[in-house]
């Protein structure tokens, strides 16, 4: 594939973005914007899917949020309702692309980016298609379901006693990740996050308590409804239990049609997420579907759509 950086502004913050297109061929490709989870960078899911996605035809717009990565933006602030504006941001900057065909344009969202790209596409009837992978419908409820009672009720006074913080000082209280979402309640994602995910520079850096108020204020199933027409694919692992199959339940349940719900035997959240893994080739397999249909595209030679 052929990287060519594509930085974007998002609030007046320049956020590091490169636009990843397909090897052969001349474009305008069907373009697919790829978003990260909690913690997440354009290193990681979103190249990931920009390498099996290229050779089928499509170009891939991956970013790092704005705090993260090589982007501009207060360190520690994790807020996606602020995420949310950085992803139609990249929409707008799309625009501007002549070797994408924007009339063809989708979102994929990882995670906690899986809520974020939902919410974005509610209201940008410029996306004609939207997939949420292992993603959060609701951030109070995939949380609580994170914590044991104890932890649970020390975040919420920690966050109580952060908003009063705020008022008089103006910064908030930084904390480890790992005190908002609770990696050591799943182990296999656990092991996955500390063997492959911190391998990216700045991963599992700390975040503001004021974030996780904002986190548990995310509630993306209560706009998704607002999607359709337009199709909506959800794939979540079965055994899941960092963001339980409940998420993905609540948003398909209050979806319009068409959409499509795909549970994942025997899978969790993170741990088959390698180029190789047949778990992770069977899921761009059925993305690679889906977009197909939305976009009306034809199958080219060798399967490659166009």
């Amino acid at each position: 594939m052929t990287s060519l950086p594509m930085p974007f502004f998002s609030s007046g913050l320049r956020l590091d973005a490169d636009l990843h297109v397909p090897a052969s061929g001349t474009g305008p490709f069907p373009v697919v914007l790829v978003c990260s989870g909690y913690q997440g960078q354009k290193i990681i899911h979103p190249e990931r899917f920009a390498r099996l996605l290229n050779p089928r035809g499509y170009a891939v717009l991956a970013f790092d949020y704005r705090g993260f990565g090589l982007s501009e933006g207060e360190r520690g602030r994790l807020v996606p309702q602020e995420w949310v504006e950085d992803v139609r941001a990249g929409v707008d900057r799309l625009a501007t692309v002549e070797v994408v065909d924007n009339s063809r344009l989708a979102l994929v969202g990882w995670g906690l980016g899986g809520g974020v790209v939902v919410t974005e596409a509610a209201d940008d009837p410029r996306v004609r298609a939207v997939a949420c992978l292992n993603g959060m419908a609701d951030g109070a409820r995939a949380t609580r379901q994170m914590h044991d009672q104890t932890s649970w009720a020390s975040l919420l006074r920690r966050i109580e006693t952060d908003r009063a913080r705020r008022a008089v000082h103006g910064r908030s209280e930084i904390t480890a990740p790992w005190d908002i979402i609770r990696l050591n309640r799943d182990g296999r994602t656990d092991g996955y996050v500390g063997r492959e995910l911190y391998k990216a520079p700045g991963f599992g850096t700390g975040v503001t308590l004021e974030s996780a108020e904002a986190l548990l204020r995310f509630a993306p199933e209560r706009v998704v409804h607002r999607i359709a027409p337009r199709p909506l694919l959800i794939v979540h692992g079965a055994e899941n239990e960092l963001h339980q199959p409940v998420e993905a339940q609540a948003l398909y349940r209050r979806a319009g049609e068409p959409k499509r719900l795909e549970l994942l035997p025997g899978r969790g959240h993170t741990e088959w997420m390698f180029d190789d893994d047949p778990t992770f080739r069977g899921v761009v397999e059925l993305l690679d579907g889906f977009l197909a249909d939305a976009f009306g595209l034809p199958v080219g030679a060798e399967g490659v759509r166009r």
